[in-house]
């Protein structure tokens, strides 16, 4: 198959590119805004078109959260209209896409593991447009997987984990939040199940994905520290009342993933095993 990543930047993009080089059956086209400007619909029919793209894993998104507040307008074109552009062009080739989603949709009201099924309600400009990209790519393309995840982290580009790090290094106490649940994502293992569903074929519909187990920013950010023996800053816990943001996060975002590993049998890893696999990676690489 021809197959087109977007967004091949980022820290998701970056992680499927890794994991090409062990699935050379394809032929993969990796694009960032320099190669192919997914808000242009006429350039995503073309690019589809002639490089003849069986399908699209669209890992290309606006996900600056506070931003996205004031930057409507851009946040919406990236997040919702393009994604409609991608599924609409590969569907005349008779393809499949998969769209990455987020926990974002969910207002966090739940205090039991989301499944796919569950009533939406975003409660953000950024959960709002990424749900209406949900929305348009399945309306556009019949063999559409959305993929929604969450707390997301890799050794590529900006990060919590990496800003965690950072600020354990630089300061004597920090201040981080604990009252928001959820599970953090190693972008690398949800690139692992994107491959499985390639492998073994597209499944339309919505699935979830994070890995296993569950925690807060605050016992995330003790773990952080412990994995790289950061022992000079004490980690305070906050309630979010206390470290106001423009938009408004899920207070309990857990993912139930028991549909996507039916599915396509895969074993996940519980978070802190993936976290120590980054963390080991980013102190070798600094």
């Amino acid at each position: 198959m021809n197959i087109l990543i977007t967004g091949c930047n980022g820290q998701l993009g970056n992680e499927m590119q890794l994991l090409e080089q062990m699935h050379t059956e394809h032929t993969y086209y990796n694009t960032d805004v320099q190669e192919l400007d997914i808000t242009d619909s006429e350039a995503v029919e073309r690019f589809v078109s002639e490089n003849q793209i069986d399908g699209i894993v669209n890992c290309a998104a606006y996900t600056a959260v506070d931003k996205a507040e004031e930057n409507t307008a851009l946040c919406d074109l990236l997040n919702h209209v393009a994604p409609g552009y991608l599924a609409a062009a590969v569907e005349k080739r008779g393809g499949w896409m998969v769209q990455i989603s987020t926990d974002y949709v969910f207002d966090g009201t739940n205090h039991t593991p989301y499944v796919e099924t569950d009533a939406v309600c975003p409660d953000s400009v950024y959960g709002r447009t990424k749900l209406a990209g949900e929305e348009a790519v399945m309306a556009a393309c019949r063999r559409t997987m959305i993929i929604r995840t969450a707390w997301l982290y890799s050794t590529f580009g900006n990060n919590f984990v990496k800003t965690m790090l950072r600020l354990g290094k630089e300061k004597a106490e920090l201040g981080v939040i604990f009252d928001q649940i959820g599970t953090p994502t190693y972008a690398r293992d949800l690139a692992v199940a994107i491959f499985a569903a390639i492998d073994q074929g597209i499944v339309p519909g919505i699935f979830h994905f994070s890995n296993e187990g569950v925690t807060s920013w605050y016992d995330f950010t003790k773990a952080i520290h412990r994995l790289a023996d950061i022992t000079t800053c004490r980690v305070r816990p906050l309630h979010t009342s206390e470290y106001p943001t423009p938009a408004r996060r899920p207070h309990y975002s857990v993912l139930d993933k028991t549909k996507i590993k039916l599915v396509y049998a895969l074993d996940i890893p519980h978070w802190e095993e993936s976290l120590a696999e980054c963390v080991k990676q980013l102190i070798t690489d600094n």
